[in-house]
């Protein structure tokens, strides 16, 4: 096959300059050995069960062979454009493209050989955090040396790098005796196509988003997404992250405080279990559920907070109907960090980017699980390739009917996909088909840059303008701000009367949280603190609303964005596994309830409990402030009340650390 094409290749005079020939020849021969070795692991370690998607996962897995062949072949290609560098013609270019070749040979033999070797001892591919072991080099090389056959593995590793080597350099001699062409334009015309064809196979696929490693979970079981990873992506995906752990003494210091607060079932166990059992109702009547995580939500923007501007009138009247907690914090700023703690009733506190992109904290417990018989939605807008959420939501939610950019009848606004009317509209007509009982989450995203407001409503929703002062004195930036800020509550109009057209409205428990709120000016609306120690980025609303509740209060409880999971099991009456420091906000509780604050831009992290907010440096507690978040007053507390503060602080961080690798979901 390969000397038919070559010699086609010649016959139609398509003067392709040697030295791509041999790049893409050995290019294409080390993509068919990683197939193999994929081959290979399908075949040594075999599913336990029958597992649909096999052949996806060999598919999905050539894109990140292809990406990390792509990578090193334009790398040789770089080299090789340099023309005293040419492999082909040139001696000096011959050794610095076998050394690259070699250089990777080595590596795919090593990767491979201690990949299967982990998976075998600990059924989870290659990943970075092997590199912990290097610290304790002497304790790890016994621990290797006692577990694996050591000279076999090295025996191994020489002959797949000879192998690997020789490969290259029959692709190298076949190509050597090819035509050669000396005409400029040959090198420019093919060494842009090349240029291209491996960009594309770096970036994985024709779109907005690159190929990332959560797409693997969309594969919907462990086995289908480790069979489609190679040890180079699950390793360097997970290499940035490699340094996140946990203070072990710092845990255990921290425990009491914690058991405390959140009452585990058994809090002598070992290692520190905050697991908890909470048997509900079990409600015949099984109400739906409907989450609406609401972008950038911030409440001093919100009529609901004071604000003069009437941002939110239609939100306003919701709150008059529920259940409306007015001192809601998200643990953190950003979406996928908001995202992140509302589903698994941890707080992120990754320093470096978030959670969701960390391969190792993918697999976790949700409540939602905990719904049985009931179906799961996620709706958004644009693509859950965003953040990598993908992998926690297809990874840890059972079955669930993932809806995203591509699956709506209605186009595309921008980059955050189609608007956030048409996203709830699409939502409710999906639900109305479902004859189960179910909980669906939507995630909005308009009120975001660039603050889109689509054509087709601009009738329906009327645009004001304000002048710039005005503007600042409520907390907005420009007109296209506020009317995005609007335009969400437009959006939520929109929809709740679309609902009530349905029949799942009259048993379906309704909730709005903030995803984060918005750094900015709150003096015109809530008590300076707000503005001064940064509560704005997460100062949230938080709402329960629906006929099922028969319920209307205004509640000022300190709330968090990881009790929203409890606290709707406890209205839809749903017994439940709790292993987060996530709490059911209606249920009386021997510690009142707190919200941990955690800023990794700024180094800070905190506590808000009652009407103090206590905030400190990340790596140093003697850097911290105190204050009021109920009105302007100076708020004066003992150094023993400010130690208390600070020891819930470092016990809220350590503990969260622990839980976002050690929250398994439940098998």
């Amino acid at each position: 096959m390969v000397h038919y094409f070559y010699a086609s290749t010649i016959e139609m005079k398509i003067k392709i300059p040697r030295y791509i020939q041999w790049i893409t020849l050995s290019g294409f021969s080390l993509l068919i050995v990683m197939f193999l070795l994929r081959l290979v692991f399908y075949f040594v370690y075999p599913p336990a069960v029958e597992t649909p998607k096999i052949l996806d996962a060999f598919v999905l897995g050539l894109r990140y062979d292809l990406r990390i062949v792509s990578i090193v072949t334009l790398v040789v290609f770089i080299f090789g454009s340099i023309p005293p560098l040419n492999p082909v013609e040139k001696k000096a270019g011959k050794r610095i493209a076998f050394t690259l070749f070699t250089i990777f040979c080595v590596l795919i033999a090593l990767f491979y050989t201690v990949d299967f070797a982990n998976y075998a001892y600990l059924k989870q591919r290659m990943n970075a955090t092997l590199l912990n072991y290097v610290e304790d080099a002497g304790i790890s090389a016994k621990m290797v040396w006692q577990t694996y056959p050591v000279f076999w593995l090295i025996v191994a590793l020489i002959l797949g790098t000879a192998l690997l080597i020789t490969l290259i350099t029959f692709c190298y001699n076949f190509v050597l005796s090819r035509q050669r062409t000396t005409r400029r334009m040959d090198f420019l015309i093919w060494g842009f196509v090349f240029f291209m064809v491996a960009g594309i196979g770096i970036f994985g696929r024709v779109g907005q988003f690159p190929l990332r490693w959560s797409d693997a979970y969309r594969l919907g079981n462990d086995y289908a997404s480790n069979l489609a990873f190679n040890p180079f992506q699950s390793f360097f995906s997970s290499l940035k992250f490699r340094y996140s752990s946990y203070d072990k003494a710092k845990l255990t210091d921290a425990y009491p405080l914690i058991a405390a607060y959140i009452q585990p079932d058994n809090p002598q166990a070992q290692p520190p279990n905050y697991l908890r059992t909470v048997n509900g109702s079990d409600s015949t009547s099984k109400p739906n559920i409907v989450l609406v995580i609401c972008e950038s939500f911030s409440g001093y923007k919100s009529s609901a907070f004071g604000n003069q501007l009437n941002t939110t009138p239609f939100f306003d009247s919701l709150t008059q109907e529920g259940i409306f907690f007015d001192h809601c914090f998200t643990p953190s700023y950003g979406t996928a960090r908001g995202v992140w703690a509302t589903l698994t009733g941890i707080p992120d506190v990754e320093l470096s980017r978030n959670a969701s992109r960390n391969p190792g904290m993918v697999d976790q417990h949700i409540i939602i699980n905990d719904f049985n018989g009931y179906e799961k939605y996620y709706f958004l807008g644009g693509s859950a390739s965003w953040a990598n959420i993908r992998g926690v939501l297809t990874n840890n939610i059972h079955n669930l009917h993932l809806f995203e950019e591509g699956d709506y009848e209605a186009q595309k606004v921008d980059v955050w996909g189609i608007s956030d009317k048409n996203l709830f509209l699409e939502a409710a007509k999906a639900l109305s088909k479902e004859q189960k009982p179910f909980f669906a989450i939507i995630q909005t995203a308009d009120n975001h840059r660039p603050y889109t407001i689509p054509k087709e409503d601009e009738k329906a929703f009327n645009k004001i303008k304000l002048p710039k002062d005005t503007l600042e004195k409520y907390g907005f930036e420009s007109n296209e701000e506020l009317n995005a800020f609007r335009y969400t509550d437009f959006s939520f109009k929109v929809f709740m009367e679309a609902a009530k057209k349905y029949p799942f409205f009259d048993n379906t428990i309704f909730v709005f949280i903030g995803d984060h709120g918005i750094p900015g000016n709150a003096r015109g609306v809530l008590p300076s603190n707000y503005s001064e120690m940064g509560l704005t980025s997460t100062h949230v609303p938080l709402l329960f609303v629906g006929k099922p509740l028969q319920k209307k209060q205004r509640l000022g409880n300190i709330a968090s964005q990881i009790d929203v999971m409890p606290t709707i099991a406890g209205f839809a009456g749903v017994s439940y596994t709790n292993a987060s420091l996530g709490r059911d906000l209606m249920k009386p509780h021997p510690v009142q309830n707190m919200a941990f604050y955690f800023d990794p831009e700024g180094r800070r992290m905190g506590i808000i409990k009652d009407s103090i907010f206590f905030l400190r440096n990340i790596a140093d507690a003697a850097h911290n402030q105190t204050g009021n978040i109920k009105s302007n007053r100076n708020i004066n507390i003992s150094d023993e009340e400010k130690q208390l503060l600070n020891r819930y602080t470092e016990a809220w961080f350590e503990t969260a650390r622990y839980l976002l690798y050690n929250n398994k979901k439940q098998q």
